[in-house]
């Protein structure tokens, strides 16, 4: 792939900083969920640092720790090498991730339910170094510092507002790939396991769950079409993420829950809401700007309402017997997305505020 030498800037430099913010949030959350039983325990940071590395070590937990801090430095790295040289960009993004790494290693000493680990605290530095030397490797190059700057100005809309409203759709995909949610639902999924080639027990249509997806599409539909340039796009650029989304719901199934388990997250009620929800998003698209905000703050709040107080969503825990590992991580990443279904519609409605004289 060729490379051009020319100083590496961004036009919408905030989309980065948003990310890599929200990102470093995310790392918190997971690190010190469930946040209760605070107290002193007696340890002293620096017996943490001095312990034997493989102490509590084990594979699954160096790979998590690896994996979760390769796209802050990535994110961090790529604003950082916006404003700055590649050197100081690796150097300070690796420090940063080192930084937060510790902050989280030190403030689990007070969480009885989570154990300080300077293998943890290795491993979460190692991958803020690999995304951030990922990040000044890729900079530089033609299909990212010239083409892809040119492809996201030409589809959205530019400044400070659409930056923050892609950032949201990053986030609401997030959410999304979390395996032991149904597609574009809340409600973890509690099926019991049952024998192979058995039949399936017959269960009503839930038809309040048909309409939680509806308006969760309809509401991330209407943010597109506040973003894009072309609304006629929407519906297209929807339907691509949707495509990804159930990639990689698939490829997360395949990796994290049982064989019996693997296509739960597809339902009829889903089917039915994004059938339904596409449709509407079509004859939304011919709305004015102004009956556009007005058409998505409603959706949002009719999808607050139903999602968190007519739908049960459960406990995080329900969903742990899919899964064919039952590692702490799991159980908090489960945590995490219901936190970000709950954030995310108000995040919108602080959105179309801002944008609601555009």
């Amino acid at each position: 792939m060729p490379t051009i030498e020319i100083p590496v800037t961004s036009p919408r430099p905030r989309l980065r900083t948003y990310l890599a913010a929200g990102y470093a949030l995310l790392i918190v959350y997971a690190s010190l969920s469930p946040f209760t039983g605070w107290r002193e325990q007696g340890l002293e940071f620096s017996a943490v640092l001095a312990a034997p590395l493989l102490q509590t070590y084990t594979l699954f937990d160096a790979v998590v720790n690896l994996l979760a801090y390769i796209p802050f430095g990535l994110l961090l790295g790529l604003e950082l090498r916006a404003r700055s040289g590649a050197t100081w960009s690796v150097l300070l993004a690796t420090l940063a991730g080192l930084a937060l790494s510790t902050a989280m290693e030190y403030t689990q000493m007070y969480l009885p339910v989570r154990t300080s680990s300077n293998l943890d605290l290795l491993t979460n530095s190692i991958g803020a170094l690999s995304g951030a030397l990922l990040a000044v490797s890729i900079a530089p190059r033609a299909w990212f510092a010239l083409h892809l700057a040119d492809w996201r100005t030409r589809l959205f809309h530019a400044g400070a507002d659409a930056d923050f409203g892609l950032a949201l759709v990053a986030l609401w995909i997030f959410a999304q790939i979390n395996p032991s949610l149904p597609m574009l639902g809340n409600v973890f999924i509690s099926e019991a396991a049952r024998p192979p080639f058995t039949a399936v027990p017959h269960e009503p249509f839930d038809w309040l769950e048909s309409v939680a997806v509806l308006l969760n599409l309809l509401m991330k539909g209407a943010l597109l079409l506040t973003l894009l340039r072309q609304r006629r796009n929407a519906v297209v650029v929807l339907v691509l993420i949707l495509c990804a989304v159930a990639l990689a719901k698939f490829i997360a199934a395949a990796a994290l829950l049982k064989s019996w388990a693997l296509l739960l997250w597809l339902n009829g009620e889903a089917m039915l809401g994004i059938f339904a929800g596409i449709l509407l998003l079509a004859a939304a698209s011919r709305l004015q700007h102004a009956w556009l905000t007005r058409f998505a703050a409603l959706v949002t709040l009719a999808w607050l309402a139903v999602a968190q107080w007519l739908l049960d969503s459960g406990a995080p825990s329900t969903a742990m017997r899919l899964y064919q590992w039952h590692y702490g991580h799991l159980l908090n990443y489960n945590g995490l997305s219901q936190t970000v279904a709950l954030v995310f519609p108000f995040l919108m409605l602080g959105y179309l505020w801002r944008i609601r004289e555009r």
